[in-house]
């Protein structure tokens, strides 16, 4: 039996974006939870919804379906490389990390975007509890959530919380994101990330606005920029438009478990002067007059 396009159950089209299939996964996810939707076959098309978006939300594995649909994850078909499922373990001082690798999250070892049950995908879109009552056999150890600034998740750092009237230090990991997990011994701890007044994440990359003066979108030249390590100069072309992108390789937040790091994106708004002086307002009526005589 034909396995369903994994874009028509998600219903999306196959040039959405992340953002897109994000959406569309939670809303689909919702309407066929099993603890929510009493049809016959709704467990069923739950996992296949689950399966859909383990593919389309890794680039990887979404470039290799969109090239050899569902034989990409055939073992059989030759293709073999999306089955690993194992969980890799590490340590250091009081904390393990548990990071999960692909596979189907209903094959036994887990791997769903770092969850053991799927049914704990519920917590990162609603917060502690499942909303629909049920409750994971496997999780016996309380959860909290620690708000934390955007620096400390890109950069990493320590906090000091009490946890049942003792003090623990939680360290952060650098790149530490939206529902990123500490595991304890007797507890857990997950991460909510505040909003930057400046910097906007998206995974590893960081997007910044910056305010360009017209004389120097015009005329070219270098400006001061803001990065997550400090601000740079940043050399500016002549004839720059408004929107234009400017690409700071290696830039942005650092990868988990890798010395490897995001971009970062200057997005460039040409500053247009509301108030003129006489000088300033002479030039421009010179231009003006150049542009008409062309």
């Amino acid at each position: 039996m034909d396995k369903p396009d994994y874009y028509e159950l998600l219903g999306v089209s196959r040039s959405a974006s992340a953002d897109e299939i994000k959406r569309s996964y939670r809303q689909k996810a919702l309407e066929n939870h099993p603890d929510r939707n009493k049809s016959s076959d709704a467990e069923a098309k739950f996992k296949q919804i689950n399966q859909a978006y383990e593919v389309l939300s890794n680039q990887k594995k979404r470039e290799a379906y969109d090239q050899f649909g569902h034989s990409a994850f055939d073992p059989a078909s030759g293709f073999g490389g999306f089955g690993n499922n194992q969980g890799q373990t590490h340590r250091q001082g009081p904390f393990t990390y548990t990071y999960y690798g692909g596979g189907s999250p209903f094959a036994g070892g887990g791997g769903f975007e770092g969850f053991s049950d799927p049914f704990e995908i519920f917590e990162s879109f609603f917060g502690s509890a499942n909303p629909f009552g049920r409750t994971s056999a496997r999780r016996t150890k309380p959860h909290y959530s620690l708000k934390i600034d955007f620096m400390e998740a890109a950069k990493g750092g320590e906090k000091t919380v009490v946890i049942s009237g003792k003090e623990h230090i939680i360290k952060i990991p650098a790149g530490a994101d939206d529902g990123t997990r500490v595991s304890y011994r007797d507890f857990e701890v997950s991460f909510d990330v505040k909003p930057h007044p400046v910097f906007k994440r998206d995974n590893a990359d960081v997007v910044a606005d910056l305010d360009l003066p017209l004389a120097t979108a015009v005329l070219g030249g270098t400006i001061s920029a803001p990065t997550i390590d400090g601000p740079i100069e940043v050399r500016i072309r002549p004839g720059t438009q408004p929107g234009a992108l400017i690409r700071l390789r290696g830039r942005g937040i650092p990868y988990l478990r890798s010395q490897n790091r995001g971009d970062q994106y200057l997005r460039l708004n040409i500053k247009i002067p509301e108030k003129l002086s006489r000088d300033q307002k002479q030039l421009f009526e010179q231009l003006q007059d150049l542009d008409r005589n062309r």
